[in-house]
């Protein structure tokens, strides 16, 4: 089911079979086209100086309801009208290691050079030295270096930990814009890939001034054993086809929903394999290491602009080791997982995992969608 909440502002783009991308949003259970000239795109909707109010002038045309919608989007393609990620001409960036349990898990990854069988028999060591005692870090205090300072004597200090507790976060390009797929579509795994896992995060959505405007759902897909060799093929591990999910829509900001709500949301995952596998987990933003803000400092700002705005995955303290398949391998993903993201504050992100090389190939970029706003008189 695609869930929402009962009340809340939320927009997105749906694919409008014989027609294109359309900006719409949610009314009354119905999705409602709001394409105009005036924001033609999510990037000039989100660019309104006050969006409430600009989307509230919009009559707009109801496209079908949402339970509709929810069932012709479920991995399909070509001209289906269909849900599609809720961003379009902005940046798609990532944070990663922002929270001390995963931290502790890309430690591992690295001393074990992705290998999952030497990851289960360092993990208790590492475990053991770590612990919790990285939640409560400030990254960059003197506390933090006093940690580093310990961890080095121990021989265990990591890249990973560096920008876990370092000054600097770790900001990276998760996908180009127009890249990420939606509620519904598939997820994609490079082939090369035999540890893999989702990342459920929040996301944050960002104008071309950094002003934080919403926040949606998404699946930082991520292959274990390519990051663990080297983080020099992070991007090899982080940026393939499908492999960054976003939506089912942008929750903007308003009198109900503000970034105190995100920085105490609480995220839910459920994947469920066709071999009757399940794995439940979860992620809480409490917890995180960095406030949310001071991570959308570090990725815009005088050193960087994003005239487009940014969607800004925020990481996950979700990192899996359940068994799946051979005891002490932990888990991976198996082709046909359907990965259900959820939270009370943004609804559900649902998508089914494939390999990159099977799932639709990414045709419609930036120009296409020029060609196509300017066919209908929109640009």
């Amino acid at each position: 089911m695609l869930d929402l909440p009962e009340s809340g502002a939320f927009v997105g783009r749906v694919w409008r079979r014989g027609i294109g991308p359309a900006v719409v949003t949610v009314r009354n259970g119905d999705v409602v086209d709001i394409t105009t000239r005036e924001a033609p795109t999510m990037r000039d909707l989100l660019e309104q100086p006050d969006i409430l109010s600009f989307l509230n002038a919009i009559e707009g045309e109801v496209i079908c309801p949402l339970s509709t919608l929810a069932q012709t989007s479920v991995e399909v393609s070509g001209g289906t009208t269909r849900l599609i990620a809720p961003v379009d001409l902005q940046a798609v960036k990532a944070c990663g290691v922002t929270f001390a349990r995963s931290m502790v898990e890309r430690v591992i990854e690295e001393r074990a050079a992705g290998d999952p069988v030497r990851a289960h028999e360092i993990r208790e060591r590492v475990a053991g030295v770590i612990g919790e005692s990285l939640r409560d870090l400030v990254p960059g205090s003197d506390q933090a270096e006093e940690v580093k300072r310990l961890l080095l004597a121990e021989g265990l200090w990591s890249q990973y930990l560096e920008v876990g507790i370092g000054p600097d976060a770790e900001v990276f390009t998760k996908a180009q814009p127009m890249a990420a797929v939606g509620w519904g579509a598939s997820v994609g795994l490079h082939p090369v890939s035999r540890w893999n896992n989702p990342e459920p995060e929040v996301a944050l959505v960002v104008d071309s001034t950094g002003r934080i405007v919403g926040a949606t759902l998404g699946n930082d897909v991520n292959l274990r054993d390519v990051e663990g060799r080297s983080a020099l093929l992070l991007g090899k591990a982080k940026d393939n086809n499908a492999s960054a999910s976003l939506g089912p829509f942008i929750r903007l900001f308003d009198d109900s929903f503000s970034l105190d709500h995100v920085r105490r949301m609480d995220l839910v995952l459920d994947v469920r394999g066709e071999d009757g596998f399940v794995l439940e987990g979860r992620s809480s933003m409490a917890e995180i290491s960095r406030d949310p803000a001071d991570l959308v400092a570090q990725t815009r700002g005088r050193h960087h602009q994003y005239p487009d705005g940014f969607v800004l995955y925020c990481g996950t303290m979700f990192a899996p080791v359940q068994d799946r398949d051979v005891e002490g391998q932990g888990f991976t993903h198996h082709t046909g997982d359907v990965v259900t993201i959820a939270s009370a504050e943004l609804g559900t992100l649902r998508n089914t995992v494939r390999l990159a090389t099977e799932v639709p190939e990414w045709t419609f970029g930036t120009a296409a969608l020029m060609r196509n706003l300017a066919s209908r008189s929109l640009l």
